[in-house]
């Protein structure tokens, strides 16, 4: 299973290929993108993990960055700038991005600025992984009958349901679920955030210290379980870091 997903914006071939091997050494898929438009299309349909941006596409370069920001998904995604050698250029880019890749561009150049910025991928992956898992979960409504229905994953901030209950959303609900190997339940505050036929998808708005520690560590659990050994390894040693 890859680390997560990073978007490459490059028209050099040359510097796609660098790239698209040290990412995939990784274990991080690299989704490639040689014009700006396209670029910001992608931002607005997909989440990434990383976003790596070539300054040879010029002035435009930096409205990547600007998407990156804005968008709901991607805003924590961890940004990295490829120089130009224009130095005022990757000097104003630096102030947008985390990391700059300098040119001339090489195995060990590429590999000795993704390693510091490794830990924060594997971190970001984590926020958003999601754990397919079948549980109950019993949904909790204001003054009508609570609905029982089953999970189709959870992530530390909701959960996807399988019900054939309607629910609007925007509805306030409180959801009950007991993660597999525990006793203690785990209960949430949360709201309806979409909803289609069969399926629903709720957000937790509230969740207790100890719940949601509970939750992180058990989702932390099964995504190292699922990642290939050397990139646990890098795991595991990210959430060291950041206790």
């Amino acid at each position: 299973m890859a680390v997560g997903l990073a978007l490459l914006v490059s028209a050099d071939p040359v510097a796609i290929q660098q790239f698209s091997h040290a990412l995939q050494e990784l274990s991080i898929t690299p989704d490639i993108s040689r014009e700006v438009p396209a670029a910001v299309g992608l931002l607005n349909r997909r989440k990434f993990e990383a976003v790596i941006v070539d300054l040879q596409l010029g002035e435009q370069s930096g409205l990547i960055l600007d998407e990156v920001y804005i968008s709901p998904s991607n805003r924590t995604a961890v940004t990295f700038g490829i120089s130009n050698n224009d130095a005022d250029t990757t000097a104003a880019f630096r102030k947008k991005s985390q990391f700059v890749f300098e040119r001339p561009l090489s195995a060990e150049s590429i590999h000795k600025t993704l390693k510091p910025a490794y830990g924060l991928i594997l971190r970001e992956r984590r926020r958003y992984f999601r754990c397919p898992v079948s549980i109950p979960v019993i949904i909790q409504r204001q003054s009508r009958q609570e609905v029982r229905c089953n999970s189709i994953n959870i992530s530390g901030g909701g959960m996807a349901l399988s019900t054939h209950i309607p629910l609007v959303s925007g509805e306030s609900v409180r959801v009950q679920f007991t993660l597999p190997d525990h006793e203690a339940p785990v209960v949430a505050e949360s709201t309806i955030c979409w909803s289609k036929t069969g399926d629903l998808g709720v957000r937790f708005v509230s969740v207790s210290d100890e719940h949601k520690s509970e939750l992180q560590a058990w989702l932390s659990q099964k995504l190292e379980q699922i990642l290939p050994e050397f990139v646990a390894d890098q795991f595991r040693k990210a959430e060291c870091s950041s206790k």
